[in-house]
Formats: structure tokens, sequence, C-alpha cells
């Protein structure tokens, strides 16, 4: 050996490409590639992370006390089991670094979450990949994947990046199924978007179950993506063993009152929810006017939808048609959707330019 070598399974990692936001020759145009919120960031969210300049020379809080207990009255939670880092893909990271290693598996379905296979070879445990049922989460097919080495099983829900959602039922009959020592962790980054007041009962399970761990975010719905803002929730044992391997200062002190601040300002919450219902719904009968053309949009419950181009026009021609037209979205052939688009809900006129832009798309390709 002539230098450090890194470890088989780091360097089996494909590293996470985010959502760009440029063009290729440079230009700054719509970005509907990362599932940011259209409408911004609470006022009073935004107010209070301008307010806190007058500390930056403190550490922050490494318990996170007042974000703790703010979620835990918010969602009648115990506030010591609430873990929380620096968003929600370091609390998924803690998952596998807590629960798995060399020799283990950790099952995560066919398109999921990027992060999902990083974590678990990061640790270099194996990933073991389900198939899907038309892009949604199929718990026969999880269920087939359990073997004596299931450590972690990682379930979006909604999924990311299909947007399929999985209900009550069948998230009981997955955690059912499995054995008490696989942990279930439910990742519901985009589980505000979901229509109504319809849930899967994770946060129940995690309240009562002892191998069920629930995930959330304030990047999505409360626009606080920069500052990077998770969390989870657990019985205790699990995170007290997360607690051994976390961050200690993985939130700033602007971030977290930024995301106290933003819990308490339930209008923009219900009006950034009540955009992504209309325009979500409106973008996807938009879609559906183009099947002819062989456009689909996969059924969704997040601030997104997945667009399949099954017909003349590919999903790599579109991509690079609407970067042309001013429009950045999200092609994925990296996680075997070649033939996919993500395209994030944006505002009114961004979420109708680009429909048009696809519809002018389809007639070009004939």
């Amino acid at each position: 050996m002539t230098a450090p070598q890194p470890k088989p399974w780091i360097m089996a990692i494909a590293p996470y490409i985010p959502g760009r936001s440029t063009t290729d020759d440079g230009r700054k145009v719509v970005k509907l590639s990362s599932n940011e919120n259209p409408l911004g960031t609470s006022p009073a969210a935004r107010a209070t992370f301008a307010g806190a300049a007058d500390t930056l020379e403190r550490y922050p809080d490494a318990g996170a006390t007042e974000l703790r207990e703010v979620l835990a009255a918010r969602h009648g939670l115990d506030p010591a089991r609430i873990i929380y880092g620096n968003g929600s893909d370091e609390v998924l990271h803690l998952i596998a670094g807590a629960y798995a290693g060399p020799g283990d598996e950790i099952i995560h379905v066919r398109y999921g979450f990027a992060v999902y296979e990083i974590a678990t070879r990061r640790v270099g445990a194996e990933p073991v990949i389900a198939p899907d049922k038309d892009y949604a989460t199929d718990v026969d097919a999880v269920l087939a994947c359990v073997t004596d080495r299931t450590r972690v099983i990682y379930i979006a829900n909604p999924n990311n990046p299909t947007g399929t959602y999985a209900a009550r039922d069948e998230i009981a009959r997955l955690h059912a199924g499995l054995r008490p020592d696989i942990l279930l962790v439910l990742d519901h980054a985009y589980a505000e978007y979901i229509d109504g007041d319809a849930e899967d009962g994770g946060m129940a399970l995690a309240e009562t179950a002892s191998n069920v761990l629930v995930t959330r975010t304030f990047s999505k719905m409360y626009g606080l993506a920069a500052e990077r803002i998770g969390w989870g929730y657990a019985a205790q044992p699990i995170i007290d063993a997360m607690h051994r391997i976390r961050l200690p200062f993985s939130i700033t002190i602007a971030g977290t009152a930024a995301a106290v601040a933003a819990l308490g300002d339930t209008d923009f919450v219900a009006h950034t929810k009540a955009h992504n219902a209309k325009w979500r719904r409106w973008f996807s009968d938009e879609i559906g006017k183009l099947g002819n053309a062989g456009l689909r949009a996969v059924p969704s419950q997040a601030n997104f939808v997945l667009v399949l181009f099954e017909g003349k026009l590919t999903a790599e021609v579109a991509y690079k048609g609407l970067m042309d037209a001013g429009y950045i979205v999200r092609w994925l052939p990296g996680q075997g959707l070649p033939h996919g688009l993500r395209i994030t809900i944006g505002t009114a006129d961004e979420t109708q330019g680009v429909a048009a832009a696809l519809r002018k798309l389809v007639d070009d390709a004939g």
C-alpha cells in the first residue's frame, strides 16, 4: 500500500446528487428540482432567525431543549424521546450507525430516497431493495426481503421521489409482520402534504412500539431548507443509542429559533398545504391530458409529482427542453428512473408555466 485506503464499502457509495440550481450554461431559472417551499418561509420564522444574529459567538444548546419541548407540546409527545439533527438526513444516518454494520442488511424500497443506500453502505451494511408495486411501497415484497440479517427498514411515506403513499392499515400490517429486533423507520419528510387529516399511524406506533422510529423535517412544509433542522421520535432506548453518536452541536441557534417560530405560525402552514393541494391536483390533471402522448403522473401525496415518459418524448429530452425553457426539474437516471422527471409544485405561475412548456415539448415531438 502506498497511501491510505478507504474501506471498500465506502467506495461502493454513489455520491448523493442534489437538485440543480442553474442550467448547463449557468443561467438561474425557475428551480423545481429540490421540493422547496414555493411560498418561502413563515414571516415569523424569518424575523426570529434574523434576531438570532446577536448570539453568533455562542454554541447552540446541545440538548435542543426548547425545540424538543415545543415539538412535544404540538404533537403530544414525550420530549425526552425526541432526537434532532442536521436535517432528517442526519437522523437517518444515526439510525444506520447505531443499529447496523458489516454483515447486516437494511431494506428500502425500489425508487426510495437516495440517502437510505448511502447511510447503509456508510456503515458497511448491505442494502436490500424491495420491489415496488407500480412505483409504490409493496408491503408483501418488503416482508419477503426480511432475513436473519435484517436490522433496519427505511420507508418514506409519502415516498420520495415517487410521491406514493402507504395507508395506515398497510403500515400496521408491515409492522406486525416484523421481528421485534428489526427497526422500522418511517420517514415523514412530506407527511404534512397528505390530503386532509389522513396519516399513516406512524407516530402512534412510535409511541407504543419498541422498534419504530419516525423522522420529520423543517425543510419542506416549513420552508427552512437552508437551516437543516430534522428530528425523530422513538422508544427511549433507541433515542439513547442514537445520542451516543450524534454530533453535539449539529443544529444552529438561529435555525432552532426559526423552527420554533415556524411551529407557531399555523396560518403559513395551512396556506402552504392548501396551495400545494390545489396545484398538485391541477398539475396532475394537466399531465393526464397528455396521456395519449405517453405521459403519466404517478399519484402523489407530496409537494411534487413524478411524471413518467412512456411515449415518443423521452424524459431526457424533456429535461433538457424544460431547462432551455427556463425550468429545472429532477431527472433521476441514477435512481433507476431514466424515464421520469420529478417536478416540484411551485407557485401558480411556475406550475402553469412548466405545464405549458411540457405541452409544447409534446407538440414538438409529434
